[in-house]
């Protein structure tokens, strides 16, 4: 007996897994989006849209999972089958990606203007025996073209022949930056970005207080269970559509989008009005969370990228990666604060599937005469 308690006291949580299995997502997030902030601006919309395009699959893999199978294991376990297909396919295409030219060419140009010095030139002018140093740009010593690379020297001319001699370039010795020096990096970057930051934090915020965790346990007494999964298919549905609009050119200062993203709060009280009082909430229509959620999508998809996209721009090109991973420090510290309230106002809901359970069961009760 004391094992088998032993045993159970030892034995791992689901949360105690989800909290290990968070880790790794935040760090996959944030070297995709520092990743990304060393490409042109449009594709960090590109990987917000993809990343709506995961949650667009997803519910509808649920929704046709929950129609076709009345077995609700079997069709769970489809479920996170096509999950995890998703995910490999989608590992696989990054392989491919991060090797084409294209993203080469824009992840090595910051690198090599980093730690490429300047050099010079030595021309020796063979028939009059006259040396010239001519000091060289950092532009020209980093050209991928042949004809511009250091061992081309075009001959010929009414002086003579000149023959070059590039001086070698020193090795610096690589060390890692002190605890300091990084927090110096990033504040020198927040001072740029930092409306951004707040933006994106307070729109990942609000919708977190609400999806998934107050959205999913909306109930009606007719639709049941289908009801939050198509309040939640309708807001990954509307979150894609607002992340294709951050692609419309709109010059946004930080913070007339700090602003707006901090008017996203309305939705607060509208979501509590759908679920209270428990039993008979004030918006007790199936229609009232539905809009509510399109509303919500549109503006979290518009206002969560186009902080992100912006960022990367108003820094230098050796900043941007590093901008990327603080604007998801920015991301991530949203969407923790939201699910940390969400999480400590889930008493406000509990309640609501007993009572409507109750409330359909005492009406089907025949009363005497």
């Amino acid at each position: 007996m004391c094992g088998s308690s032993s045993s159970l006291m030892t034995r791992p949580t689901p949360s105690t897994w989800l909290r290990w299995a968070l880790w790794p997502s935040a760090a996959q997030q944030s070297s995709f989006y520092g990743y990304t902030g060393l490409l042109p601006k449009r594709y960090t919309q590109g990987v917000m849209t993809g990343e709506s395009t995961a949650g667009v699959m997803i519910s509808l893999s649920r929704i046709l999972t929950k129609l076709l199978l009345p077995d609700e294991r079997a069709s769970t376990l489809i479920f996170f089958l096509v999950s995890v297909g998703l995910e490999l396919l989608c590992f696989l295409l990054h392989l491919l990606v991060r090797r084409s030219r294209f993203v080469l060419y824009h992840t090595s140009r910051p690198r090599d203007s980093r730690h490429a010095p300047a050099g010079y030139r030595v021309h020796h002018d063979v028939a009059t025996e006259d040396v010239h140093l001519e000091h060289q740009a950092p532009s020209l010593t980093t050209s991928g073209s042949p004809k511009d690379s250091p061992t081309h020297e075009p001959s010929g001319g009414g002086s003579g022949a000149y023959v070059r001699f590039d001086v070698p370039r020193p090795r610096a010795k690589r060390s890692w930056p002190t605890f300091r020096a990084l927090l110096l990096h990033r504040y020198v970057v927040a001072r740029v970005i930092w409306a951004d930051m707040l933006s994106i934090a307070v729109t990942y915020f609000i919708t977190l207080c609400l999806f998934p965790g107050l959205e999913s346990e909306i109930r009606h007494c007719v639709l049941g269970e289908w009801l939050p999964i198509l309040v939640m298919a309708v807001f990954n549905l509307s979150d894609f559509v607002g992340k294709i609009l951050a692609a419309l050119p709109v010059d946004w200062r930080g913070t007339h989008l700090l602003a707006c993203s901090c008017l996203r709060v309305v939705f607060i009280p509208l979501f509590i009005l759908c679920v209270y009082p428990s039993g008979m909430p004030a918006l007790r229509h199936p229609a009232w969370p539905c809009i509510f959620s399109l509303l919500m999508g549109i503006s979290n998809g518009y206002f969560g990228s186009v902080p992100m996209i912006l960022a990367a721009g108003k820094v230098s090109p050796k900043q941007r990666e590093l901008a990327g991973n603080t604007m998801t420090v920015s991301y991530m510290s949203g969407l923790t604060l939201g699910s940390a309230v969400a999480y400590c106002t889930y008493s406000l809901t509990r309640e609501a599937h007993s009572s409507c359970f109750h409330t359909i069961t005492n009406s089907s009760v025949p009363t005497g005469p």
